[in-house]
């Protein structure tokens, strides 16, 4: 069982040991303590780190070996796995831990004789598809077999994939091993097309080697769609999560409002693919009965401006998909399956809006470009309202720079990561994430307070609350900034021992200038190493409502920064130099936008 802790896995049994031990430490105090690995711990990684504490004075050895640890008694060694079990014996005065982790492979069992690699099938659930379009079929088998696919009439040779290469999970990032790996097993592929409408049944694979053949039915069945009659759906949640893929691998599109029609062009599984390019999970839609087209029409586009956010309506004849790219000082608003027919419109500049202008940059496809007046963007949101599509530019807040209260009237939410059931991340004494994280949050309240701010935590307390619960609230109360608050961890195969620093992370460009500067203000006058900028698909930075970045202000499991983390005097001066940060920015955006015009 595993938890996606801020965009890698972590392994459950961490956060819930971490608890339980963190407890009993409080009571009984062990002189040595061991919160990760978990006894009998699972990986597919070369290595792994073992993180805990152990009371002072005296050494810790961990199969013999003597062990760093910090002035406090934290630890975190690194040791090498081999394929299969893996022992550790830790000691410490007269304490002893013993703990297994094995190392399982990552890659499929290839079969010595004729046979397919359990699972190796593919595609592995019943797809659909537009006549013409290529249908590829794949299998993992022994090296030298001969393999082909038959399915309505045809055999299709699946022919072996030399110098093939697998990429590693996007947390390999974080530990800067994210490069391509040469795929050690034989990979059989081939591909082909069908003209003919309608299901074609269950492929069926064969291999032959060494004079034996063996047949094997596929996991589901192909069908061919007719362009003719395409099934036409409603997206029927508030944001419907489109994707370049049928998976949840697969990155994200801008989300589908709630009301977008489109044709389905292609399914995989529970995935469907709709004629704009995007996939979206079928239980995010429904069909529309008796509607023979998804293709709109436009004529004037209105906009409308009150203190806080300029609106602009286009008025459509259907709810077509759209997208948003942001770019530095443009915004381009895509619509799908559209036909301009517009001759007029009429335009609100200030205090956004530098210029304006929209292009059919092919038949069925409007690009309408947003120049703006400055290079920090502050948040929009897509809605359909019947068949209008209301777009809405958030104005930026007013800044003064010069006053006591740089920040005076400005809205910002901070969001403590984790509480309640949510541990965190754990650190060699079994403290959680969770607790930190609130109280540096509590800090930076007060003091972004005395700089004039009106300031929202998600949480005021240890409590549980949902990603979706946090995200609602910042697209509710619509605050200039959000950030939320953590603190790292690292997958196993890092180096928590020699891994610190201060990160920081964006999804919306519009975050982008806030992340860096944030993280390259800490760095320099906290004094604090750097980890790094990452653009990051994370729950709290995809709300496209405001720019919102989440920080990684120190590593729970590098036994130094760890006393760093926990000591209350640094933890006030990290609130007070980020909120000095938060302001400087602000300020900054004020000097750019004064320039701008």
């Amino acid at each position: 069982m595993t938890k996606k802790l801020l965009g890698f896995t972590v392994s459950t049994l961490i956060l819930l040991e971490g608890s339980i031990i963190g407890r009993s430490m409080a009571k009984n105090k062990p002189s040595l303590f061991l919160v990760y690995p978990p006894n009998n711990h699972q990986t597919s990684s070369d290595k792994i780190f073992l993180i805990g504490t152990a009371s002072l004075p005296g050494d810790v050895t961990i199969n013999g070996q003597r062990i760093q640890q910090s002035p406090q008694g934290h630890f975190a060694p690194t040791f090498p796995l081999r394929m299969g079990a893996n022992q550790f014996t830790l000691r410490h005065n007269n304490k002893t831990i013993n703990v297994t982790v094995t190392r399982l492979s990552s890659t499929p069992v290839i079969p010595q004789g004729a046979a397919f690699a359990n699972n190796s099938l593919t595609p592995n659930q019943s797809i659909a598809t537009l006549p013409n379009k290529q249908v590829c079929f794949g299998a993992i088998a022994a090296p030298n077999a001969q393999v082909s696919v038959s399915l309505a009439n045809q055999t299709i040779p699946l022919l072996p994939q030399n110098n093939s290469v697998e990429l590693p999970p996007n947390s390999a990032i974080l530990t800067d091993s994210n490069n391509p790996i040469p795929s050690p097993i034989t990979q059989y592929q081939g591909c082909t097309i069908f003209t003919t409408f309608g299901n074609l049944g269950t492929p069926i694979f064969q291999l032959n080697l060494n004079q034996k053949t063996v047949s094997q039915k596929g996991m589901g069945t192909v069908e061919i769609l007719n362009p003719n009659q395409l099934t036409i759906i409603e997206v029927i949640a508030d944001e419907g999560v489109a994707r370049t893929g049928p998976s949840t691998d697969n990155s994200r599109l801008t989300p589908l409002p709630k009301g977008t029609i489109a044709s389905v062009v292609g399914q995989t599984g529970e995935w469907l693919q709709l004629d704009y390019g995007g996939w979206i999970k079928q239980k995010e839609t429904k069909v529309v009965p008796n509607l023979t087209s998804p293709n709109a029409l436009i004529r004037s586009v209105k906009f409308q401006k009150n203190n806080q956010e300029t609106q602009v309506i286009f008025p459509l004849t259907l709810p077509v998909p759209v997208t948003v790219t942001q770019e530095n000082n443009q915004l381009i608003l895509t619509l799908y399956n559209t036909t301009a027919q517009t001759d007029t419109i009429r335009l609100e500049y200030e205090p956004m809006i530098k210029s304006f202008s929209w292009q059919q940059v092919s038949p069925d496809k409007i690009e309408y470009r947003f120049d703006l007046t400055s290079n920090q963007q502050w948040g929009y949101n897509l809605k359909y309202e019947g068949t209008n599509l209301i777009f809405t530019l958030r104005h930026p807040p007013e800044i003064k720079p010069n006053s006591q209260q740089p920040l005076n009237n400005i809205k910002i939410l901070l969001d403590p990561g984790h509480g309640g059931d949510e541990l965190g991340s754990v650190g060699p004494n079994g403290y959680p994430e969770k607790s930190v994280n609130l109280t540096v949050s509590q800090l930076l309240k007060q003091e972004l307070i005395k700089r004039g701010a009106t300031v929202y935590l998600t949480r005021e307390t240890d409590q549980t609350v949902s990603l979706e619960q946090r995200a609602e609230m910042m697209n509710r109360l619509q605050p200039a900034i959000a950030l939320s608050i953590h603190y790292n961890a690292l997958p196993d195969g890092g180096d928590a021992m020699n891994t610190s620093g201060i990160s920081t992370f964006w999804y919306h460009p519009q975050a982008e200038n806030l992340a860096k500067f944030l993280h390259d203000y800490l760095v320099t006058k906290a004094n604090r190493p750097s980890y790094g900028v990452f653009w990051n698909n994370l729950a709290l930075t995809r709300p496209q409502i405001t720019p919102a970045v989440l920080l990684e202000l120190g590593f729970m499991i590098n036994p130094t920064e760890f006393e760093w983390v926990t000591n209350s005097q640094e933890q006030t001066i990290l609130a007070q130099t980020l909120a000095d940060g938060i302001t400087e920015w602000f300020k900054q955006q004020a000097t750019s936008s004064i320039l701008d015009k």
